[in-house]
């Protein structure tokens, strides 16, 4: 037996316990570790910027949002998760219908680098919430920060090992997708995405993925275009580019396209460190290819990329059938092309093969509102980059190949939960339809109530 078979069998009996505590005695248990989390945040963050590279204000930002999901996940679990009673319909209206989600038992959670605490806790905390163990095994890139999460579960929360970590490269991960759990969280790669669901396919494990993105941002002409450009600057810059939802391509109406681009140009300043050795060249054989197919650097250039830093690169005009538009960057880089109109815009945002986020900047709240709709992403957020990451009540995942399923929010309780129907009949049915020797006269009267109801 490997060492990751041994943690999930641990995990199945913690599994048991936990799940028969009940939505009040876990929800007190959370909150421990809520609490705990939040006293050694200076901790956590320092932790976090060392095995990153992002500043330890960035990580701390990223700390305050995962423990503001994880106060939701516990204090709503028991509202969204619990028993309720369900209309029971014309035709089994002498039963008593109830629904409940109860736990899956063991959740394999394989987390990322670039937010080793709050994209893995998006998983983690919900599936802990709805009753479940779990086995967390976060990046090669940040293994610390992973135990240090596991070793504040076991602070806060001594006894059963609900939350263990284990450690390793993609292997281990491997091993994790056959180990036997209920269900396999994965955040990464749609390439990597693809393997993970090809090895829980042998064993019909059940899969949520959240892949990457190449978040559009759209700026109409009426836009507050300093507004829009700090935006685009944190969207497309911060943590150094390396954010699935963070903003990759920007398509701005073509009269306020110049004025657009100069106020970026002055917000793209600051060398910033990757986390990982490849993802340089990576972004270097984008902006490479944008230049090489007839796209301009309005800021930066390829000798802006080193071997573990990278400077902001804005690139315009660039065809939109470069990898610099096609494929997920990951570094801080910005694509910005003009575009005629807010439908061509919407055209272009939606051609991409992911669909994980978008923005609209606009002072028309209608014309923005009706723009987000049309746009085939998850979530979208208007006058504003990445709003709905701090809204716990909302659910985050994408479509294509930025994934499918969903984490956080009512939605992400209920996607590690089995919902489980309950029909207790009360009294004998006035016409009982359900047996071989059904009387003809009462399926007549059946079919003439039918027919009131539905047919008119």
């Amino acid at each position: 037996m490997t060492e990751v078979q041994a943690t999930v069998e641990k995990a199945r009996s913690a599994a048991r316990w936990w799940g028969g505590l009940g939505h009040r005695e876990r929800r007190t248990r959370l909150l421990a570790w809520k609490r705990h989390l939040a006293r050694h945040i200076g901790e956590l963050a320092a932790l976090v910027a060392e095995e990153t590279g992002k500043t330890q204000d960035d990580a701390a930002l990223e700390v305050m949002l995962a423990v503001e999901h994880l106060d939701w996940a516990a204090r709503n679990a028991g509202k969204v998760l619990g028993r309720r009673r369900v209309p029971s319909g014309m035709l089994a209206a002498n039963h008593v219908a109830t629904l409940e989600y109860l736990p899956l038992g063991v959740v394999g959670v394989i987390g990322p680098w670039n937010y080793p605490v709050y994209t893995p806790l998006g998983s983690v905390s919900y599936a802990l919430a709805a009753g479940n163990a779990v086995v967390f095994k976060p990046s090669e890139h940040t293994p610390r920060t992973g135990a240090w999460l596991a070793d504040a579960w076991a602070a806060a929360v001594p006894g059963e090992p609900v939350l263990q970590v284990v450690l390793g490269d993609g292997s281990a991960g491997a091993q994790l997708t056959w180990s036997g759990v209920d269900k396999i969280a994965f955040t990464g790669s749609a390439a990597t995405a693809r393997k993970v669901m090809a090895t829980c396919a042998e064993t019909l494990t059940p899969l949520v993925v959240e892949g990457g993105g190449k978040d559009a941002m759209i700026v109409a002409a009426d836009a507050d275009l300093d507004a829009a450009a700090r935006a685009a600057a944190f969207g497309g810059f911060g943590n150094a580019g390396q954010t699935c939802a963070g903003v990759e391509r920007v398509y701005v109406e073509r009269s306020v396209y110049p004025q657009f681009l100069a106020k970026l140009g002055a917000l793209a300043v600051g060398e910033q460190t990757m986390t990982t050795a490849e993802q340089p060249a990576i972004v270097r054989a984008h902006v490479e290819d944008a230049l090489s197919r007839g796209g301009r650097a309005v800021v930066g250039e390829p000798s802006s990329i080193t071997a573990r830093t990278v400077a902001p690169v804005v690139l315009a005009e660039v065809p939109e059938d470069s990898i610099a538009v096609t494929e997920e960057t990951f570094g801080p880089t910005l694509v910005v092309n003009p575009v005629d109109s807010l439908a061509e815009a919407i055209t272009l945002a939606n051609a991409s093969k992911y669909g994980l986020a978008a923005s609209i900047f606009s002072k028309n709240a209608h014309a923005a509102a009706a723009t987000a709709r049309k746009l085939r992403t998850g979530a979208a957020s208007v006058n504003a980059v990445l709003g709905f990451a701090g809204v716990p009540s909302l659910p985050f995942g994408g479509v294509g190949d930025s994934g499918f399923g969903r984490i956080h929010g009512a939605d992400g309780l209920r996607e590690f939960s089995r919902a489980q129907a309950v029909t207790r009949q009360r009294f004998a049915a006035p016409m009982d339809l359900m047996r071989l020797d059904r009387d003809p006269k009462v399926m007549r009267r059946a079919l003439t109530l039918f027919h009131l109801r539905h047919g008119r």
